[in-house]
């Protein structure tokens, strides 16, 4: 049985494309595309799961009120979908420890930077590459992780250079990592771990 996959987003959905072509281009065999859920109502990234065929969700932390009415509401979701594989793509909604316990190794991450270069708390967005900029270093890239109660902390899986250019900005550094980097490990990333799964069920493991 493939290992059924949700995908969190809260934006464009940029990443999600990428998997949604991935899967298309069969890249990502040992699972599925089940489920896209939005922390933003508005994200377009809804548009692409709609237009992909894959059911989508919105579960808005500030309309439900609280944290862990949020968390119940994704819990729900996951639970309704039978998922078995979280990947977080740009998702900007923290998690609380008491639901990534709940999934170990079972939420993955792409970040935009060599971890432990530029992560952590507040290292989100465009704001890790005006940080990088800033440090000055010659190369940065991506990151794919597992998720785990300290943010961008978990194992790493995949990792990527991106050398960095005279004259970059932020916001042309932001699309080359995405382009040479975020979209090409994240299918990688996800085939990886959805095999994993799969033949550890099959073990019975």
């Amino acid at each position: 049985m493939l290992t059924k996959i949700a995908v969190f987003v809260s934006g464009g959905g940029t990443n999600l494309q990428a998997l949604i072509d991935a899967q298309a281009a069969g890249l990502i065999r040992s699972g599925r595309l089940e489920l896209v859920v939005a922390s933003n109502p508005q994200a377009y990234a809804l548009q692409r799961a709609a237009a992909a065929g894959i059911p989508t969700a919105v579960a808005d932390r500030k309309a439900l009120g609280s944290q862990a009415a949020f968390e119940a509401a994704l819990r729900k979701l996951l639970r309704q979908y039978e998922i078995d594989l979280i990947v977080l793509a740009g998702f900007m909604s923290i998690l609380s420890a008491d639901f990534t316990k709940d999934y170990p190794k079972r939420i993955i991450n792409v970040h935009p930077s060599l971890i432990p270069a530029f992560c952590g708390k507040g290292f989100y967005g465009l704001r890790v590459h005006e940080a990088a900029l800033a440090y000055g270093v010659k190369v940065t890239g991506a990151t794919v992780h597992f998720v785990n109660e300290v943010p961008d902390g978990g194992e790493i899986i995949l990792q990527k250079a991106v050398a960095i250019r005279d004259g970059d900005t932020p916001e042309t550094l932001q699309k080359r990592v995405m382009r040479l980097a975020e979209w090409k490990l994240l299918p990688r990333a996800v085939e990886q771990v959805s095999s994993q799964i799969m033949n550890n069920r099959r073990k019975g493991t």
